[in-house]
């Protein structure tokens, strides 16, 4: 397995690592015998970063990865997130950036995770109503109480990205980013390369849709998945993305490989502080995701894919109106 550094300041990890969300939830039904065995086929690959949430199932989602933790804790790379809060009901309750909340959530995490150490811990989404500085001094004394080793955060805009750094170092940012996302370029990936942030995108396959599996209303029906609710999934936009995902279809043909594999080899060319985390409940789709470390992309193969990728020939919002305040924050 090829191993990336993790920031200017983290460790080599996996250089594609695996989001264990949709174990949980949002993408359907899901058998947790069948998401072990994706969990220990994927360190038996090399495959040693994993994500996960204290949000994903309501905390299930780190309960699943205990069972693997438990025996095998010395071979993950672990992150979690806090501050998005969830009832016990499922219910969105809001973003909490509270000191208070910061270390609470850190200590459920740890327990329903099993282990002593969490190796990176995310700020999830910034809360609006709560000054950076006050939830990066708490999450800086996780660091020093031996919590945590590592800090990164999601989705926060490019001051409040320099304003946690100041607090203390950020390792990675997460953030939505593939051929069909990219808003990130201009102004945050810069951000993190200045500030040596590792750069960890998330939905790097465009939550399945760069698969070319769900080009169509009926491939998303499935009870219990949320990208029916999604502006890109729905409606003309679906149809208008499915033509323009031809292009890069036929790109996957011409270098004998699978779009999926095309759009993870793309986002790993854009530069070695790349670390995408695809997510799976199947080994052959792990599989197939991992093989896309042999994909070799030329410079001019990486032009031609920017151009088909242009932003303005996809259609539709990438969250509901609903959730766009939640992406790209800046701090009070």
């Amino acid at each position: 397995m090829q191993q990336r550094q993790l920031g200017k300041n983290g460790p080599k990890v996996s250089a594609l690592g695996l989001g264990c969300m949709g174990m949980s939830e949002f993408y359907g039904i899901s058998d947790n015998k069948e998401n072990i065995k994706v969990l220990n086929r994927a360190l038996e690959l090399g495959c040693n970063f994993w994500d996960t949430a204290d949000m994903y199932g309501v905390g299930l989602n780190e309960v699943l990865l205990s069972h693997v933790l438990r025996e095998r804790r010395n071979d993950v790379f672990l992150a979690t997130k806090f501050a998005n809060v969830r009832g016990n009901d499922g219910a969105f309750l809001g973003v909490n950036g509270k000191p208070d909340y910061v270390k609470r959530a850190c200590d459920m995490s740890l327990m329903r995770l099993g282990v002593d150490v969490i190796d990176l811990y995310y700020q999830h989404r910034v809360d609006p109503q709560v000054p950076i500085e006050d939830t990066w001094g708490a999450m800086k004394e996780l660091v020093v109480a031996g919590k945590v080793r590592y800090l990164g955060i999601s989705e926060a805009g490019p001051k409040t990205i320099r304003r946690a750094h100041a607090v203390h170092p950020i390792t990675a940012g997460q953030y939505e980013y593939s051929l069909w996302t990219r808003d990130v370029e201009d102004a945050v990936i810069p951000t993190c390369r200045e500030l040596g942030i590792g750069f960890v995108p998330y939905s790097p396959l465009g939550r399945g849709f760069l698969t070319g599996q769900y080009k169509d209303a009926a491939a998303i029906s499935t009870p219990g998945d949320r990208r029916g609710n999604f502006p890109r999934f729905k409606g003309e936009n679906l149809n208008e993305n499915a033509k323009w995902l031809e292009k890069i279809e036929n790109k996957a043909k011409a270098h004998n490989c699978t779009p999926a594999q095309l759009a993870l080899a793309w986002v790993l060319a854009k530069g070695e502080d790349m670390l995408p985390i695809p997510g799976t409940r199947k080994i052959h789709r792990l599989e197939e995701n991992l093989a896309a470390l042999n994909v070799k992309l030329s410079a001019q193969d990486i032009a031609e894919l920017d151009q088909m990728a242009d932003p303005n020939g996809v259609s539709g919002l990438r969250y509901p109106e609903a959730s766009i305040h939640t992406t790209l924050v800046e701090s009070i």
